[in-house]
């Protein structure tokens, strides 16, 4: 067998103007996770992202005859394809609006819990864990901040995260957007004064960070418990007394320990579960699933991404209803029947 061909980035850009599609395979792929990330934090969903992300690539694999790499450095290509995932995903926005987690669609509820699910809402989803990002990386795509930029027109949400989250300068966002520098830096201000009124907590990577990873793993374990045995009382000793409990596509939610433990008291806990732990939006998570009876097993159900206060105890659950969100946190559709509680790794 002969050695494996080795190309450079130059030549594969050569080759892919010429229509060679491993070539330009080969260009994308040491950016093509970020390009997905960049397309979730506009879009707020894992399915509008693939999409996007799909979008974008078709047109700069239908443009890269066209690509002139000017300026002779090796992130040319990346601000060009940058720039075609930002207006493909501005044109998703413009298509479907922004998308919304139950916070914002009118005040909590008083715990009853008996609400219809509101398909029609374009729900706020949650993002797989990437082991390899870095801890910027996982804190940009944290639940409170993909939330909070949903509520920013297009072109705002764009610039603020070329230039926040991606590091491009004011002056190339401004070729990047097709304007100008100081419309870049207006826009960008005004992101921020609208972000800084909606996340007020400290990121979960700094929390996350202060607390001993064998304090991560016990709050855990003790939620995923206390669920499983039906022991309000003990999940209510792990929740802040201004904790909020919020289920898309359910639009009710539930703030302060009263209204989420008489929620929990008429639903959740009268339900058998098991859980496995993982991680998505860079924070704590666990895969629900409750029992099927039907087919003697026990089916993903939801996913419960977690938000920890400084002092160890949960701030928020967000629970993600739909088998696709604990599959798409790499958890495994079904658990066997013999699955023990307290069990939060996938067994085998």
């Amino acid at each position: 067998m002969g050695e494996p061909v080795t190309t450079t980035p130059a030549d594969d850009l050569e080759r892919a103007r010429t229509g060679d599609d491993a070539a330009f395979d080969r260009l994308v792929a040491p950016l093509r996770r970020e390009l997905h990330a960049h397309c979730y934090r506009m879009l707020g969903s894992v399915h509008d992202a693939d999409d996007a992300l799909q979008d974008a690539l078709l047109r700069a694999w239908r443009a890269i005859g066209r690509f002139e790499d000017r300026s002779g450095r090796p992130g040319s290509l990346r601000s060009w394809l940058h720039t075609v995932a930002t207006n493909a995903s501005l044109d998703a926005i413009g298509r479907r609006g922004r998308r919304a987690l139950p916070m914002d669609m009118g005040p909590s509820s008083d715990g009853s819990g008996d609400d219809p699910p509101r398909t029609e809402v374009a729900w706020l989803g949650p993002y797989p864990d990437d082991p390899d990002a870095t801890v910027a990386e996982r804190e940009s795509v944290e639940l409170a901040f993909v939330a909070a930029l949903q509520h920013l027109p297009g072109n705002q949400r764009a610039a603020l995260l070329l230039m926040e989250v991606l590091a491009f300068s004011a002056a190339e966002v401004a070729t990047m957007m097709a304007t100008t520098t100081a419309s870049v830096n207006s826009a960008v201000q005004r992101a921020r004064a609208t972000l800084a009124s909606k996340v007020t907590a400290p990121s979960q990577q700094r929390t996350l960070r202060a607390l001993p990873d064998a304090t991560l793993a016990a709050t855990v374990g003790r939620y995923t418990r206390a669920l499983e045995a039906g022991d309000a009382d003990a999940l209510v000793a792990l929740l802040t007394a201004d904790v909020t409990w919020a289920m898309p596509p359910n639009a009710a939610w539930f703030r302060g320990v009263d209204a989420v433990a008489a929620f929990l008291r008429s639903g959740p806990l009268t339900v058998p579960w098991r859980h496995l732990a993982t991680r998505a939006n860079g924070q704590l998570a666990v895969g629900c699933y409750p029992w099927d009876a039907e087919h003697g097993l026990w089916r993903a159900g939801v996913l419960d991404v977690l938000a920890l206060a400084p002092d160890g105890r949960i701030a928020e659950v967000t629970a993600f209803i739909g088998p696709e969100h604990v599959t798409m946190a790499g958890l495994p559709a079904t658990l066997p029947a013999d699955t023990p509680p307290g069990t939060l790794t996938a067994p085998g």
